[in-house]
């Protein structure tokens, strides 16, 4: 097969598709892989390190859709690279698309197999593509949320760790995932109060053992989780319904209530966001204030840091993308069930029911497709 690697032109995105390791293992595999010029310098990965993994270099990125049979990205494709892709050729990427109407409809009129990491599942339950990149946005969430707490930032100026003789900072995460577990390691490891909300028991359980008693675990009531929201100085929204929208879990009025240039991260903002007033930011401009609270929505926060995000990911997406190229999607999809979860988009229909409920379009289960 020959796979197509081209470079991401989301603002500020700076991770690529495939590093030059990964590149040599669908090269061993048999395979051919076509890289951007300059796709992956972001992330420390040259044109040279490419071409000696066995890659073929191509100046634009129409070279690489018109030529490729299956393109491996980052981030959901924009839409003029959505216009590139054609009727057969698979796509496989990030991919968010219950908040996003359009794309969906332009997924669709290109007639390409799009399968989104996001949805790949594990015989755990759990989500082995997006697991990843929720560890790093976890961890960084408390980065940027310190930051953004500065007075310079619009913050509250406080420190999250305080000092002896002042009192630390008060952090709430929630959503108890691997986003929020990071996020939780990252906020005690600086020295704030940290309060994790989730609705299941077991997770709540399986946190306060791992932090050894260190944070409190509220179970997610909206009353609980309104009083704790109004008294704290950073808020992370780290809530995952895998594949649909995120719930609005904190609302407009609740802002006036709560402490002055507080700060709000949204880690679920590709998700579409579980703050009624959050919308996307990017690296360059990546907060706004409303109603006196900061509010961070950076879309694509792992860009921030390509090359750590980068090789996390292909880590994790390899075993993918080589099964994809050895066998083909049907294939593949028919033997894993969990790969086939990743199917969103087929010939023009909606092979993921979470995506087609959010969006109010008909569902056709994928099993369909791959008989077909």
């Amino acid at each position: 097969m020959l796979i197509g690697v081209p470079k991401e032109i989301k603002v500020h995105e700076y991770r690529v598709g495939m590093t030059p390791a990964a590149v040599r293992e669908a090269v061993s595999h048999g395979h051919e892989v076509l890289v951007q010029t300059g796709a992956g310098t972001g992330a420390d990965c040259g044109d040279a390190q490419y071409l000696a993994a066995g890659a073929r270099i191509a100046a634009t990125a129409a070279e690489v859709f018109a030529h490729a049979e299956m393109i491996v990205k980052v981030k959901e494709p924009q839409p003029t690279e959505c216009a590139l892709l054609r009727e057969g050729q698979v796509l496989f990427t990030y991919l968010h698309l219950a908040p996003d109407a359009e794309q969906v409809r332009l997924l669709r009129h290109s007639g390409c197999t799009a399968i989104a990491y996001e949805t790949v599942t594990s015989h755990s339950g759990g989500l082995p593509l997006l697991a990843p990149m929720s560890e790093v946005a976890g961890r960084m969430s408390v980065q940027v949320g310190a930051t953004a707490l500065q007075k310079a930032s619009g913050g509250r100026g406080i420190l999250l760790g305080g000092v002896p003789g002042v009192p630390h900072a008060s952090v709430v995460i929630l959503g108890g995932g691997v986003a929020g577990t990071h996020a939780a390691r990252m906020a005690l490891g600086m020295g704030a109060e940290v309060t994790v909300f989730d609705k299941s028991l077991p997770r709540l359980r399986q946190l306060d053992d791992l932090f050894g008693g260190r944070l409190r675990t509220v179970y997610a009531t909206s009353l609980d989780t309104e009083a704790a929201v109004l008294a704290a100085d950073l808020i992370i929204g780290a809530v995952l319904i895998p594949g649909a929208a995120a719930p609005k879990l904190v609302r407009r009025e609740h802002l006036a209530s709560m402490r002055p240039n507080a700060v709000l991260v949204d880690i679920s903002i590709d998700q579409g966001g579980c703050f009624e007033t959050s919308r996307p930011t990017t690296h360059q401009e990546p907060t706004y204030m409303l109603d006196g609270i900061v509010h961070y929505c950076v879309a694509n926060m792992p860009g921030a840091v390509p090359h750590t995000s980068t090789v996390a990911l292909n880590n994790a997406t390899l075993p993918y993308t080589l099964a994809l190229a050895d066998k083909g999607w049907k294939l593949a999809c028919a033997e894993d069930a969990h790969l086939c979860d990743g199917i969103n988009i087929h010939a023009g229909e909606v092979l993921s029911e979470t995506v087609a409920e959010a969006l109010g379009l008909e569902f056709r289960p994928p099993g369909n497709a791959l008989a077909a």
